[in-house]
């Protein structure tokens, strides 16, 4: 792979968390312009793609979690740069929000918005996300029983509603 594919691709997360059958996605505000996007950003060196994950969702979403590793999605998705719009291959990964914090880096240029899935659509900004929430959603079985396997692991004093 050549060194210019390589500083287009990013890698993200679709940051969720689940209550029986419902799942709800987290949103951010984007820096530029302000639209409901999901978290995503380049990976640094040496940075394995769920290290980027758990730096991008804690950054930008001040959450921290467990990327399902098992469930990737590629997707192209088109970003407004100062030179235009540039359509770059993303990589998400649905990560389990365990903790949300409410002092994050990112703070003061994002803010956050949970939404069900089946509302995600009506508040992700444009197509992009559409696909990938589909995509999403097609896993949603699996993304819920992996969810639970997780949330069955932590200590009773971790799991919420106890």
């Amino acid at each position: 792979m050549s060194a210019a594919k390589e500083q287009t691709h990013r890698v993200g997360i679709i940051p969720f968390d689940t209550r029986g059958q419902a799942i709800a996605v987290l949103f951010v505000t984007s820096q530029t312009r302000g639209r409901w996007v999901l978290p995503k950003g380049k990976q640094k060196a040496g940075e394995s793609h769920l290290e980027t994950c758990r730096r991008e969702g804690f950054e930008e979403a001040g959450v921290t979690g467990v990327p399902l590793e098992d469930f990737p999605i590629t997707a192209p998705v088109t970003k407004q740069t100062k030179t235009g719009r540039l359509t770059v291959p993303v990589t998400y990964y649905p990560f389990l929000v365990t903790e949300q914090v409410d002092d994050w880096p990112e703070k003061e240029k994002r803010q956050r918005h949970w939404a069900l899935l089946e509302e995600a659509p009506r508040v992700a900004y444009r197509e992009d996300f559409l696909s990938v929430l589909k995509l999403f959603e097609a896993l949603k079985p699996w993304i819920i029983e992996t969810a639970e396997q997780h949330k069955s692991q932590q200590p009773a004093e971790l799991t919420p509603g106890q």
